[in-house]
């Protein structure tokens, strides 16, 4: 069965850029056998605290979106983190803002393979864990990496968001 369209593209952002894991392998997207929408579903499925669990979420920030990838463990704070990048208003996307983006559903939203790169935030308490876990573009994708190669790989911009 070949893999959902969505879970290719973030398969080969990740190839393409020689994305790495924890232990230093290729980052590969795996599938899980149900679909997980919550970092503490993801962590339970894969045995790993939820604080290592990359959340990909999406705002509207001022009518352009905007990636944060937060820990699991935290909530972000949207008033401070307004004030700290000068927008009017930050809040959640509708999901039809984030398929027009992203091209992937919430819940699914990886840190990679968008038609268009994002503007990316990268919450600094992921870099506490030597291995975290992001979304590859459906529900049930995941693959493995680290604080540094998100960063990398987004191009993303390191924040204290919560």
């Amino acid at each position: 069965m070949q893999p959902h369209p969505n879970v290719q593209a973030v398969q080969r952002a990740l190839d393409d850029a020689g994305a790495r894991d924890g232990s230093g392998g290729p980052s590969q997207v795996r599938l899980l056998p149900e679909a997980v929408h919550t970092a503490a579903a993801a962590a339970e499925a894969l045995g790993v605290r939820v604080g290592a669990i990359a959340n990909s979420l999406v705002f509207d920030a001022d009518d352009a979106p905007l990636l944060v990838l937060t820990s699991g463990a935290h909530r972000v704070d949207t008033a401070g983190l307004a004030a700290s990048l000068g927008v009017t208003h930050l809040r959640r996307a509708t999901p039809e803002f984030v398929k027009r983006h992203t091209g992937q559903v919430i819940g699914g939203v990886a840190p990679v393979g968008h038609p268009q790169p994002l503007r990316t935030l990268v919450d600094t308490a992921l870099a506490a864990y030597d291995e975290v876990w992001a979304a590859g573009g459906v529900p049930q994708a995941v693959f493995p990496t680290t604080y540094a190669e998100l960063l990398r790989l987004t191009s993303g911009t390191p924040t204290e968001v919560a």
